[in-house]
């Protein structure tokens, strides 16, 4: 079977890794010619741990190429995955301009059956305009060509892409036909065999399962801050409540770790995307648009904790951050934390040195301002204050010793708790952290 991925961002070339992977011939096809010619050298656009050995393995196989043709990659597959962007509007509404352009050029190429699968987020009713931009442009050409589209929704975790795609926790198929149905299975066959569980719907439920998705767990955390809010005025600790509560089973512990809210291409895009699709239907999230308000405030409520540290007022302190993209073991900036936290920190007078394993070619675009640093402790050098932003792994056992030697005083804001406040006490150190 061949298969044509549109689009090489995060999904569409994990996407397509995969599948190779799987034995299937798969193109990626992109109209960045930049970005194509990296790939053909080997170069991975994005941060993904062990994506560019998969790349590699099987681009010297022969499963996996990429082009700028699209017109000609599609012309050569029966499934066509449709991996473009679909960032947010102003308004919170969701930009289908690349979908389109993709589903029009579907349409003009198109010259055999094909199974059109709409893989990146988009809200409900777009596969059903998919389908009609790819008809307007068949009758334009006067071409009769049957066609299938279906929704296959993502659920990759930065950082666990690669494993979320081979062993997933389930795989959604939106269809309505049983032809393409049965080439999709096909085409996930590997999947059947180890036993993963599939829900088959029809399309416009698995739209609306990616974003069912992602607003729950984006619930999940916005409560659990929410409860760090109050265990700080009632001397509580939300570890013990997160744990009090995850046990249960019906709840489960996942997503209940407090901090400086959500952040990525995905939970704050598709919260938008949702609230807004449902209002205009008539059908408001109230739930998810609460959600959407609390994460706002907490990254204010973050800029105040690391003031009240300062005894009021950053102006003119040096601080220290660690950690800047929005979560561990990626390089995505998109929408992290940092950004809001660490530009009204500026704003406010502040001088901010920084270090993240992954994300300092992206911050020196986002925020200039900041001094990048080669390591840990350099980024504590002189430091007024440590703030820890994102909890990768090797900022949980940092040489306390050397970190006091390095700072002007003692002073750690842990926005992401790895550290216990009563060792951090004990080692010398003024420690401020979230609902402990």
């Amino acid at each position: 079977m061949n298969v044509c991925v549109v689009g090489t961002g995060y999904v569409g070339l994990v996407t397509g890794a995969c599948f190779a992977e799987f034995g299937v011939r798969v193109v990626c096809a992109d109209n960045n010619e930049q970005k194509i010619a990296a790939l053909d050298r080997g170069e991975i656009p994005i941060y993904e741990p062990g994506l560019d050995t998969l790349v590699a393995r099987n681009e010297a196989a022969g499963r996996l190429s990429f082009t700028t043709d699209t017109a000609q990659a599609i012309r050569d597959s029966l499934v066509i995955f449709i991996a473009v962007g679909t960032p947010p509007r102003e308004d919170g509404s969701t930009d289908l301009s690349y979908v389109e352009s993709v589903a029009r050029e579907i349409g003009r190429a198109m010259d055999g059956y094909k199974v059109v699968v709409t893989k990146s987020t988009v809200p409900v009713g777009t596969s059903a305009k998919v389908k009609r931009w790819i008809d307007e442009e068949l009758t334009k050409a006067n071409k009769k060509v049957r066609f299938s589209v279906a929704s296959n929704p993502e659920f990759l975790r930065e950082g666990a892409a690669i494993q979320d795609f081979m062993k997933p926790d389930r795989v959604v198929i939106g269809c309505e036909d049983d032809e393409a149905m049965a080439i999709l299975k096909d085409l996930y066959r590997p999947l059947y065999l180890i036993s993963a569980p599939f829900v088959v719907t029809n399309v416009p439920t698995a739209e609306l399962t990616k974003y069912a998705a992602n607003a729950f767990l984006a619930t999940k955390i916005s409560f659990i801050n929410e409860l760090a809010n109050l265990c700080e005025k009632i001397g509580g600790d939300v570890h013990d409540i997160a744990r009090g509560i995850g046990l249960d089973g019906r709840i489960g512990q996942k997503f209940l770790h407090p901090g400086p809210g959500y952040g990525g291409s995905c939970f704050p895009k598709d919260t938008w995307s949702a609230a807004h699709f449902a209002r205009e239907l008539g059908s408001p999230l109230e739930i998810v648009e609460a959600v959407i308000r609390v994460n706002d405030l907490q990254r204010a409520r973050m800029v105040a904790k690391i003031e009240t540290a300062l005894g009021g007022s950053v102006s003119g302190k040096r601080i220290g951050v660690l950690g800047l993209s929005f979560k561990p073991e990626t390089d995505d900036m998109r929408d992290a934390p940092s950004i809001d936290i660490l530009r009204v920190l500026i704003e406010r007078g502040a001088q901010v040195q920084a270090y993240d394993p992954a994300a300092m070619e992206h911050t020196r675009k986002i925020l200039p301002e900041v001094s990048l640093c080669s390591g840990e402790y350099e980024a504590c050098q002189g430091a007024d204050a440590l703030v820890i932003i994102t909890e990768w792994n090797q900022f949980r056992m940092l040489d306390l010793d050397r970190v006091k030697r390095c700072m002007r005083q003692p002073l750690v804001v842990d926005l992401r708790n790895i550290y216990e406040p009563s060792a951090m006490r004990a080692a010398g150190f003024q420690y401020a952290c979230v609902g402990r």
